[in-house]
């Protein structure tokens, strides 16, 4: 098996997690993760995923400015619905790197590392998905759009023939080439005005 070589060339992010250095599953604690753990993850790469790896990435980043994110110390919130579109999606990438989870995470130890009740939906938040530190209660509110990244012209059509049973096996390749394209041209986009909106959140706000 063999993932494109621009996985690798997308935004990464190092956290520290105090579970994982407590259990020995990392000796410092520190934990990298990459575009490709979110596609393990999703079992796919699209514009979705794509996405929710930079908004994790960017709001993180802004949070927790020139140090490590503690992994299991930030709460999630989403604006829509758990079942709502590609919210359920988004959220499986927000909770592979943050470790927040509903009420399905570790229960912690003698009240530490508690990775529960971390996540929620239907938030009043100023964005799509909401990151807050619980040390400082410092919060981010973060929103994404490709419309400024739009797919070849071609990549609908050959999806529909595909998935009518009509593609030609040349028309296969020819279509996965142009999804991963504009998945590859949006990850390396990540500056782009409008792609990556981020917006710090008042405690009245949140």
């Amino acid at each position: 098996m063999a993932f494109p070589a621009f996985f690798t060339q997308a935004p990464r992010i190092v956290l520290h997690d105090g579970l994982a250095e407590l259990l020995g599953a990392s000796d410092d604690g520190l934990m990298e993760y990459g575009y490709e753990d979110a596609v393990r993850l999703a079992g796919h790469s699209c514009p979705t995923v794509a996405g929710a790896w930079l908004m994790t990435v960017s709001a993180l980043k802004a949070l927790y400015p020139g140090v490590h994110p503690e992994r299991g110390n930030i709460q999630v919130e989403f604006s829509d619905a758990a079942d709502s579109g590609v919210t359920g999606v988004i959220a499986n990438v927000a909770s592979l790197v943050t470790g927040a989870t509903t009420d399905t995470g570790f229960h912690g130890l003698a009240g530490q590392h508690d990775r529960r009740n971390l996540l929620s939906f239907n938030a009043d938040i100023a964005g799509e998905v909401a990151f807050t530190r619980k040390d400082t209660g410092a919060s981010v509110a973060v929103s994404y759009s490709a419309r400024g990244v739009p797919p070849s012209p071609n990549t609908m059509p050959l999806l529909q023939r595909i998935l009518a049973g009509q593609a030609s096996q040349e028309q296969k390749q020819e279509f996965k080439a142009a999804w991963q394209d504009r998945v590859h041209r949006i990850l390396q986009s990540a500056d782009l005005p409008g792609l990556i909106t981020l917006n710090w959140q008042t405690a009245a706000a949140h």
